[in-house]
């Protein structure tokens, strides 16, 4: 009886020991609670009354569960200033917290791996920065608001949040947030409202958006705008409100036939374009459709009587009331469709009748379109197979685009089709097969004739054996061919490279007229120069009275004597301008060689300045090109730097745009201008992608674009040039440049790519166009910034025409010239990096506006030679006439003899 009595002593005491141990270890728990909740209040400076005492569970706003620790914090619109602390996602339990309406500042709360955390609302407050691990690791996250945080610095959406996957409401408008949507939306199958407005977003609608379950999508009012089409709508059957409005999406209204719970629809102020779909105007519980601002062709929608629609003034629809439009209209809208209609069509097809000044088509006496001319517009899409609706069709040119898939079948039914040229594009898959009395133009499509895979891009390596044997019969038809040209090609690259080693020899004359070029002492002292870039020869003539040193790459060390000499002293009287790290003087050289010496002012030698003073000695070693301001020579002599440049007489681009009444010149032309442009393209198209290293400058702008007296540009100032990183990588550097050209992405975050450049350069252009600086501060707010000012106008013709410099005399031609170089700064400026052409295709746009030389016709000054012949014809007939001592005969023997 004593040993039960015993056991169960024991038992009772082993109990209360462990009910002693939960308790301390629940008290400890809540303890630590209490501890993050008085750090709270401290670092509130207007907490709610009662916030005292080391029971935080009875305290205003606060709940706890039932083990004691906190669950919710709500403490909305109580007028609350301070900060939150950064232990507050030590507040494991948390399942809710709203802070909304207040005044609270300092970082945002770190929720980093709160797993319990399902309901956020930080809305309206004063937060000033985002913690690295804001939104990671919030596996039960439902709802999440922080609207109106405009003081936070930029900010992008993170990866993390995929880790939310019950998330149904993301709320971040008006909160700084930049950069692109991140795709991750197929992560959130329970998502309802996503509401973005107001802020800084870029780059197109994420296809993960069609794998969610959004029911009210607001991204409007993006500062510089969300862009590309918005054809992932048309797979969001639960949309029920869609606010797009205030950006620059593109491109047509896709069928929205699905969404048949939408009843508002925001896309007024956007670049839309193309056929509203008769579905959308027959949507169910349609209420409200804001589509004004737009370019929309086509038959105007007839909406029921119950929905309020804007349509604007802006559109091109066939008609003024609701009907079908001419069937040609309908045809080439359906063409104009297969391209994703382009904007210049949009703007430009007005009416129902084609035959009235639609550009790009012509008709015939009768009404009827006999040609479409679509050639070198860099359009993406596919030929459409509506043109066979068109029976009296003559010509179509579709040449030099980006137009992919098959010629379709139906164009071999036309009848009066002449010629349809196709060439250099991506078109893939078989020929038809057209009458002889068609002249069909295939070339320059890699894959033209091969059958690629279902949902292979061309590009793909992807082919038959048949398919190869195709391809090798077409390359042995024109081998010979290629073998003559080839041939006639490489004797003449052998004579102009012996021509400029010549040239190249004697190129140097300094002072006293020693000959730098073809001494024997240099040719010696070159060999002997090693490969550091500090090593140094002396070389002397017997002439010279001062020692010159070459270095690495035939840049030539300067005396400080001979500049000084060359000056005056430095004399103001030769100062060309003043930079940020010196003066530039004019000189001239004993031998009559000008130069321009750039001199860095004492005061700023430091690691700065002597950087981008070694910068431009080795970029401009390395660089050669004849839209580049070459390097003659520097001086590097105890505080004294000094770059001695090619003399360019005409000053810089930014003295004749800006400064050209007070200067005494005369207005640039508009040819004059685009010839500039092309110029500079070309150096840059240079640095980028054709020497030997590519560079990137990062300094583009008019004052570095100099001009020589025939009126030719030359880019200069390479202090600021980076090599550039390979492929599509970008390289972070720190941020240098002027403001006005900056790049926005090199501006957020450093990092540069070869469209930085492109950027400037689409800068440089609305600056050509309109006279008017990157920044003007003296103008209203809204036109303070040039591109922001610009692309607005873009949109419509009529507001370029009005914004031109008033120097500019244009015509119709003038214009149309003005106008393709308008859009090419426009896309040359896009916000994202990606959608900026490359400088190779800028090359490509610029130089069909520039005249171009034409050989005469005259007989005397011909030699003889018919340039009509194909090359091997004339070289047989050179041969044919080798013993005739006529004037063909006597030009093969002279090109002959000279190559030996």
């Amino acid at each position: 009886m004593n040993g039960n009595r015993y056991k169960s002593t024991i038992i009772l005491y082993d109990t209360l020991i462990s009910i002693i141990t939960i308790t301390a270890f629940l008290h400890y728990v809540s303890a630590d609670d209490a501890t993050i909740m008085a750090a709270l209040a401290k670092s509130l400076s207007s907490h709610p009354s009662g916030w005292v005492g080391p029971k935080p569970c009875k305290w205003q706003g606060v709940d706890c569960d039932s083990s004691g620790k906190i669950s919710s914090i709500s403490l909305p619109s109580m007028s609350l200033t301070g900060q939150i602390p950064s232990n507050l996602n030590q507040l494991s339990n948390l399942k809710s917290l709203h802070l909304q309406n207040n005044f609270l500042s300092g970082p945002l709360p770190s929720l980093s791996n709160l797993a319990s955390l399902q309901d956020v609302n930080l809305d309206g407050n004063n937060f000033s920065s985002v913690p690295r691990d804001f939104l990671s690791g919030l596996t039960s996250l439902q709802t999440f608001s922080i609207n109106n945080n405009s003081n936070l610095p930029p900010w992008i959406i993170p990866e993390t949040l995929k880790d939310s996957t019950s998330l149904v409401s993301f709320n971040a408008g008006k909160a700084n947030l930049v950069g692109q949507i991140p795709d991750i939306f197929g992560s959130f199958p329970s998502l309802q409202n996503l509401r973005l407005s107001y802020n800084n977003l870029t780059g197109s609608l994420p296809l993960s958006f069609s794998n969610s379950g959004i029911q009210n999508l607001l991204l409007n009012n993006q500062m510089m705008g969300l862009s590309g089409t918005i054809d992932v709508l048309r797979t969001m059957s639960q949309l029920t409100e869609v606010w797009l409005h205030v950006n620059k999406f593109s491109g047509p209204i896709p069928d929205l036939s699905s969404c048949r719970e939408l009843y508002d629809i925001q896309l007024r102020d956007n670049f839309l374009t193309g056929v509203i779909p008769e579905s959308f105007t027959k949507l169910p519980k349609l209420k409200t459709a804001m589509l004004q601002n737009n370019v929309f062709q086509g038959p105007q929608p007839g909406f029921s009587n119950g929905v309020q629609v804007n349509l604007g003034t802006s559109n091109n629809f066939c008609n003024p009331s609701p009907g079908p439009c001419d069937p040609q209209v309908t045809t080439l809208l359906e063409v104009a469709g297969a391209l994703d209609y382009p904007m210049v069509l949009a703007q430009s097809w007005k009416g129902n009748n084609p035959c009235q000044n639609w550009i790009h088509i012509s008709c015939d006496v009768k009404g009827s379109v006999t040609v479409i001319n679509f050639a070198k517009q860099n359009w993406f899409g596919t030929i459409s197979p509506a043109i066979s609706n068109l029976t009296e069709i003559k010509t179509i040119l579709l040449n030099d685009n980006n137009l992919t898939s098959t010629i379709p079948d139906s164009l071999t039914s036309l009848k009066q089709l002449q010629l349809l040229d196709v060439s250099n594009n991506n078109l893939s898959g078989k020929i038809p097969k057209f009458s002889s009395g068609v002249t069909l133009k295939t070339t320059g499509n890699t894959y033209i004739g091969i059958d690629l895979p279902p949902n292979s891009p061309p590009g793909s390596t992807s082919k038959g054996a048949n398919n190869q044997s195709r391809a090798k019969n077409g390359t042995n038809s024109s081998l010979s061919a290629w073998v003559i040209v080839v041939s006639v090609v490489a004797a003449i690259l052998v004579v102009l490279a012996l021509c400029y080693a010549k040239k190249r020899s004697a190129k140097y004359k300094w002072v006293n007229g020693s000959e730098l070029g073809n001494s024997e002492k240099e040719n010696e002292a070159r060999k002997n120069v090693k490969s550091t870039s500090t090593s140094e020869t002396p070389i002397r003539s017997s002439s010279e009275k001062i020692d010159y040193h070459v270095y690495d790459g035939g840049n030539i060390m300067i005396p400080i004597e001979v500049l000084r000499e060359v000056t005056n002293s430095f004399s103001e009287n030769n100062i060309l301008g003043r930079g940020g790290f010196g003066v530039v003087y004019r000189g001239q050289l004993h031998d009559g060689t000008r130069i321009a010496v750039k001199r860095m002012e004492s005061n700023i030698l430091s690691n700065k300045g002597m950087n981008e003073f070694k910068a431009e000695i080795e970029v401009l070693t390395k660089v050669r090109h004849r839209n580049l301001v070459a390097l003659h020579g520097f001086c590097d002599n105890g505080n004294e730097r000094l770059l001695v440049y090619e003399y360019m007489p005409q000053g810089s681009l930014g003295q004749h745009l800006f400064h050209w009444d007070e200067s005494g010149l005369m207005p640039l032309t508009w040819n004059q201008r685009v010839t500039i442009a092309l110029d500079v393209a070309r150096g840059v198209e240079y640095l980028h992608s054709l020497a030997q290293q590519s560079f990137i400058h990062r300094d583009l702008k008019p004052t570095n674009i100099l001009l020589g007296d025939d009126m030719r540009a030359k880019v200069s100032d390479f202090g600021l040039v980076r090599s550039a990183p390979d492929g599509k990588y970008s390289v972070e550097t720190r941020l240098a440049g002027t403001f006005g050209y900056l790049a926005p992405e090199y501006a957020a975050t450093g990092r540069v790519t070869t469209k930085v450049d492109v950027f400037a350069f689409g800068v440089v252009l609305m600056e050509i166009i309109t006279g008017r600086k990157a920044l003007e501060d003296s103008l209203p707010d809204d036109q303070t910034h040039l591109v922001p000012w610009f692309r607005r106008l873009i949109q419509y013709k009529d507001s370029v025409r009005a914004s031109l410099d008033p120097t500019l005399q244009t015509d119709e031609e003038t214009f149309s010239s003005i106008w393709q170089v308008a859009e090419l700064a426009g896309y040359c400026t896009a916000r994202e990096a990606q959608q900026r052409p490359d400088m190779s295709h800028v090359v490509n746009a610029l130089s069909p506006l520039v005249d171009h030389w034409k050989p005469t016709l005259e007989e005397e000054e011909s030699f003889g030679v018919d340039f009509n012949m194909s090359l091997p014809q004339a070289l047989q007939k050179w041969k044919a006439n080798e013993d005739t001592p006529s004037s063909s005969s006597m030009f093969t023997s002279d090109f002959y003899n000279s190559s030996n």
